[in-house]
């Protein structure tokens, strides 16, 4: 218990005396928040897009792309193909049609609203079973196509992110003009990042002849996955492949978001490095000018063991101001900030929302204690150590 007092009694003695060092106090702090901001942001970024897309989809849906694609835009699925897919097991029905949908997937340029250069936008070709096989789909703003018509929705992301999409424009692809007549949700999915049309327009507008890109499909359940995919894996009249529709979009966003990730983990590390520099100089400015004060303690009956816990932990306080300064500037400026970035294997734009979380947070914290700790051990073992006589020589 007289250990606890002394610690009390020491910390607030360097709580208190912190006005009279402001200056080196507020370089820890801002370089702390610093690092804190940036590695929060950059793992909401990553949280932001691991969220969109992987959001993307059902359990009980599976998407089919050619053998050996890893993506829709490099997949192929013939007429052929597509008759022998209506027909298997384990689909569910919709008005006494099998739910299967065989979809156009490929990348226009657009435009991006104050961008000189045009960027990469998905276009997708689907048919009304498309819309009943995702039911989230909505239209939010304008009307739906017209089957047989060059005409565009445009998904909420892209909507917001592109120019020239508003409702009436006209937009020219491959030659092929088209009308942007509604715009679209998809509880915040990758699918807002596209514009949709209908499939046979986007098959003579793109040279696509009879053959699509990849198909979607909605199975009876869960349990018909197995069946659904041995069936369409192994006839030998199909050359295709089956995932769960959500382990294909998980898929597509491991390789950027882990990228982001480990980015934004470098940077947080070399700026913390800064950081801790900072905090040896002004920890150890502070016991430098307080070695009176410190052989004082010790000459009376305080023990080096407190004067250590004391320091330590007005330089994680320190440490841990910096942080919360840094998460609550990173989410005060970034948290459901819109971007849009590359897509895995596609090459598109994809719109997300940056995602500071609770767990992120946590991660900039636990950043921050450990530059305090780091900064400030050295000094504090230093004023622990040091000798009664030598410090009271400073009088």
């Amino acid at each position: 218990m007289k250990w606890f007092r002394q610690v009390l009694a020491v910390t607030n003695m360097n709580l208190l005396s912190i006005s009279q060092r402001f200056g080196s106090s507020l370089v820890v702090i801002i370089g702390i928040a610093g690092s804190v901001a940036v590695m929060v942001s950059l793992l909401a970024m990553a949280s932001g897009l691991e969220s969109t897309v992987k959001g993307t989809g059902e359990d009980d849906r599976a998407i089919i792309l050619r053998s050996g694609s890893n993506s829709e835009l490099s997949s192929v699925i013939s007429i052929e193909e597509a008759n022998v897919l209506s027909n298997a097991p384990g689909l569910r029905q919709f008005d006494e049609k099998p739910m299967i949908s065989f979809e156009v997937y490929t990348v226009v340029d657009l435009m991006k609203k104050g961008a000189e250069d045009t960027s990469n936008l998905p276009l997708r070709g689907v048919d009304a079973m498309g819309f009943a096989i995702r039911p989230e789909t909505k239209i939010i703003k304008g009307r739906n196509f017209e089957p047989g018509k060059a005409e565009l929705i445009v998904g909420k992301g892209a909507y917001d992110q592109y120019q020239g999409v508003e409702l009436g424009d006209e937009v020219v692809f491959r030659n092929s003009t088209w009308t942007i007549v509604g715009v679209f949700s998809s509880d915040g999915d990758i699918h807002e990042s596209e514009i949709w049309g209908d499939v046979k327009v986007a098959q003579s507008a793109f040279q696509r002849g009879a053959t699509t890109s990849n198909a979607i499909a909605r199975l009876e359940s869960t349990s018909s996955f197995d069946t659904f995919a041995i069936y369409a894996e192994n006839d030998p009249r199909l050359e295709v492949k089956v995932e769960n529709e959500l382990d294909y979009y998980t898929n597509q966003a491991s390789g950027v978001s882990g990228i982001i990730n480990s980015f934004g983990y470098l940077v947080a590390v070399i700026m913390a490095i800064g950081s801790i520099f900072a905090a040896l100089n002004s920890m150890y400015s502070a016991v430098s000018t307080r070695l009176v004060e410190i052989g004082t303690l010790r000459a009376v009956g305080f023990r080096g063991s407190s004067i250590l816990a004391a320091l330590m932990i007005e330089s994680m306080i320190l440490a841990l101001s910096g942080g919360l300064l840094g998460a609550t500037l990173a989410y005060l400026v970034f948290n459901g900030y819109t971007v849009s970035t590359l897509a895995g294997g596609t090459f598109s734009q994809t719109s997300f929302d940056f995602a500071v979380t609770g767990e992120i947070i946590i991660q900039g914290l636990i950043l921050a204690l450990i530059v305090g700790f780091l900064g400030g051990f050295l000094p504090a073992l230093r004023a622990a150590r040091q000798n009664i006589t030598d410090a009271l020589r400073a009088l």
